[in-house]
């Protein structure tokens, strides 16, 4: 499992513009797995999402404010700096990236390729939309993804989740894990987690969502 896995860390800046969900939970099982990942000989891997201050380059619609600057992720300031708890390290790598992919217009691929990666180990904000896009072109480029739920998050219990689902349903080398049962994991001892065996795995109706939701946490929960 070692041998060929990268810890991919999602965009965990200093950006304030999105108030996000249980945030500072997700910071703390980040620190927890960053810590495991360095332990285990994992590299790691960062991203950070920034837009250029000049609003050069940027996707249509992207939110300005009065003087044409970008409102978030703005190149040159605080926001789009690592959060101080999850600094990198010297060894570790941190890609910019301007688009919610961590593939795209990137050389992400270009390294995980040069270090014979072919899983990656997934964390980060926002769940319904960067995650969200670097895992489905994770899976379009034929890379296995294990993904730490409760060390992604979005703005609302509903966005994180809807993301999960999606992932769940349709990501097919996916397999989602709690923080504590993937540290059981690196360390390799007995753990649980969902691996879904068939497409739209999670299909549900509308009103069936809180069902659905219940169905893939308690398949993240060790079984007695």
């Amino acid at each position: 499992m070692k041998n060929d896995i990268a810890y991919l860390i999602i965009d965990m800046q200093q950006e304030n513009g999105f108030h996000l969900l249980d945030f500072e939970a997700v910071i703390d099982n980040s620190v927890a797995l960053i810590a495991a990942a360095r332990f285990a000989d994992i590299p790691l891997i960062y991203t950070r999402h920034v837009n250029n201050a000049d609003a050069s380059n940027l996707p249509p619609g992207e939110p300005l404010d009065s003087s044409g600057r970008p409102v978030s992720y703005c190149a040159g300031t605080r926001q789009v700096e690592i959060l101080p708890r999850l600094a990198p390290q010297a060894d570790d790598r941190v890609i910019d990236k301007p688009r919610y992919s961590a593939f795209h217009a990137t050389e992400l691929d270009a390294q995980l390729k040069h270090l014979g990666v072919n899983r990656l180990m997934i964390s980060g904000v926002l769940t319904d939309a960067c995650v969200l896009a670097t895992v489905l072109d994770a899976f379009a480029l034929g890379y296995r993804i294990d993904l730490i739920v409760d060390a992604c998050t979005s703005t609302t219990s509903a966005a994180h989740y809807s993301s999960l689902l999606i992932m769940a349903n349709w990501v097919y080398a996916i397999e989602l894990f709690s923080c504590e049962q993937y540290l059981h994991a690196l360390r390799g001892e007995a753990f649980s987690s969902c691996k879904p065996t068939a497409p739209d795995f999670f299909s549900h109706q509308a009103d069936m969502l809180p069902q659905a939701i219940a169905r893939l946490e308690a398949s993240l929960q060790a079984q007695e």
